[in-house]
């Protein structure tokens, strides 16, 4: 299913921020760091993630500036540059679409360095892509779902259709299923990462299709938001949503991205840097578990810590085969396993999966 509308152009906000204190002595010897945003500061999700990180730069003796709500086209070129003439060392660009930009500016500034979001589509020698393994995350919350419907109807509200979002509807579905093999996983896409009206458009439909359990993979709390409206339960993505859409909210995957951030301002302090790819997960913070909600059973917390350090040990694959994909064709033999790289291109639903990978 494809929700679309028509949206009026939104103007990039533009907001090259300075230290409001004095900067520390230390911050000399710092990189400075300046972030493009595709959303704005206060979405409660994906953007406002990486802002906490950056205000956590701040806190170290980094100067830091942001521009926010920059939308994935040319403009990206002209202000990473404008940060470049502006003296900043490294360029953080959170979001997907910006790599073919970003690019073009890291190779006319080599003596720059730049940071993007994985998967990787434009590799230089200064640039650095990197996300983390969400779809573990994913996996642990399609077990709550799973566990927590009561119609085996559940729906997944998704943004775009490139491989880290395939990936982690794959990976949730396959969580659902490994503790309820007759639930189902529906899916409605709305294009945008950035759509509030869009993406609780989008579940309210899925609630009110017969889904009790809405997932979701957007860069805010609207799809919880809706979902909560209507009575059924929320997984949420990128942050808390409890925050934003109170105790219906059973969970979710989360992003910190603070530690990475100090790591990575360090390689480029002491020459360390190495251009290429980085995924973080639940091993090392980047990917966590919102809190779960007291309406969550014991037993089904406890199941969900143990898949998620089995995980983490290597002792629990999800992906190994046999796996179909929603049409019937096996895409993994028995003995075979989806690796990483697999999951850097990933073009196909899982079995079990209600929809089709839309096309622009």
């Amino acid at each position: 299913m494809l929700i679309t509308r028509t949206t009026r152009h939104i103007a990039v906000a533009v907001a090259l921020c300075a230290l409001a204190a004095p900067v520390a002595a230390s911050a000399a010897d710092k990189p400075s760091a300046a972030f493009l945003y595709v959303g704005p500061r206060a979405d409660n999700g994906w953007t406002s993630r990486h802002d906490e990180a950056r205000l956590c730069l701040e806190k170290d003796g980094v100067r830091t500036a942001f521009v926010e709500s920059v939308p994935e086209g040319p403009d990206v070129a002209r202000i990473e540059q404008e940060f470049v003439d502006q003296g900043f060392d490294v360029v953080i660009a959170t979001a997907f679409g910006y790599q073919p930009f970003t690019q073009q500016v890291a190779k006319a500034n080599p003596d720059k360095h730049f940071f993007g979001i994985l998967p990787t589509i434009a590799p230089a020698d200064n640039i650095r892509n990197y996300y983390g393994k969400l779809w573990d995350g994913r996996y642990l919350t399609g077990i709550v779902a799973g566990k927590m419907t009561k119609t085996n109807k559940i729906g997944f509200v998704a943004a775009q259709p490139i491989p880290s979002v395939i990936a982690g509807i794959n990976a949730f579905t396959l969580g659902v299923k490994s503790v309820n093999p007759k639930a189902e996983v529906n899916v409605v896409w709305t294009l945008s990462w950035f759509d509030p009206p869009a993406e609780k458009q989008a579940a309210v439909a899925l609630v009110e299709a017969g889904n009790d359990v809405i997932a979701q993979h957007q860069d805010t709390g609207s799809a919880a938001q809706g979902a909560a409206e209507k009575g059924a339960y929320a997984i949420g993505s990128e942050a808390d949503m409890s925050k934003v859409a109170g105790p219906k909210v059973l969970t979710g995957t989360m992003w910190d991205w603070c530690g990475y951030y100090k790591k990575a301002l360090a390689s480029v302090a002491d020459g360390s840097f190495k251009p290429g790819d980085y995924y973080g997960g639940l091993e090392d913070g980047i990917v966590a578990l919102a809190p779960m909600s007291p309406d969550v059973p014991a037993d089904v917390v406890a199941l969900v810590e143990a898949k998620k350090k089995a995980i983490i040990d290597g002792s629990l694959d999800y992906w190994k085969g046999p796996l179909k994909d929603n049409t019937g064709k096996e895409k993994v033999p028995a003995g075979g396993t989806v690796t990483l790289g697999d999951l850097q291109g990933i073009q196909w639903l899982v079995e079990g999966v209600n929809g089709k990978l839309p096309t622009k």
